[in-house]
Order: structure tokens, then C-alpha cells, then sequence
């Protein structure tokens, strides 16, 4: 049986852009245990402010990689958010990503 091929650093070290910046990676982390979070247990979890929230949200939806749903629940602004399946796929990609690059590190 042929070992593949490790990546060389220069691969491992290329990452998603768009997920690895903390708040984004903060905000997929958390979507990515659960079905769907609303604004305010983002806030809780990630620790952010409600700008950067907000602001970091809407790149990762514009990437596709989550929706943002907005309504209003007994007359009160309701948002909430869920991880897209292209958004869950990417995650995982980058999670692997920095799996396989801290290997590399510790060998």
C-alpha cells in the first residue's frame, strides 16, 4: 500500500479566508453544533459586540455560507441563523485544515 503524499506547508498554511478570521470562525463554530441560533445566543456565545456580529454575518452569508432569517417575534425584531450545507462543508474543510497543520507542527 502507496502512503500519499504529505501536504507540503505552503498547502496546509492556505486557508479559508473568509472563516479564519476569530469572529467568523467563532460564529461558524457555534452554528456548526447546532440546528439554528438567534441573535442573541450568538451574542452570548461568541462574545462579540452586535455590530461586529452583524457585520461579520453578513460575510459569511454573502459567501454563501450561512442564511440570515429576519422577522419579528410578539412585535419584537426576530433574527436567526443557520449554518448552509456549503457553509458546513467549509468548516469542516477548515477544521481539517488546521488538524492536518497542527500534525505537521508536532512531527
Amino acid at each position: 500500500m502507496e502512503r500519499s503524499k504529505p501536504l507540503g506547508l505552503r498547502e496546509l498554511v492556505k486557508v479559508d479566508r473568509t472563516i479564519h478570521e476569530p469572529a467568523r470562525a467563532a460564529i461558524m463554530a457555534v452554528l456548526y453544533g447546532v440546528e439554528s441560533a438567534d441573535f442573541k445566543f450568538l451574542l452570548e456565545m461568541t462574545h462579540l459586540t452586535k455590530g461586529n456580529l452583524s457585520v461579520h454575518a453578513r460575510k459569511l452569508q454573502s459567501a454563501e455560507y450561512l442564511t440570515i432569517d429576519k422577522s419579528f417575534r410578539n412585535n419584537y425584531p426576530y433574527t436567526e441563523y443557520r449554518l448552509t450545507k456549503k457553509g458546513r462543508l467549509a468548516f469542516r474543510a477548515y477544521v481539517n485544515k488546521l488538524e492536518l497543520l497542527s500534525r505537521a507542527l508536532n512531527d
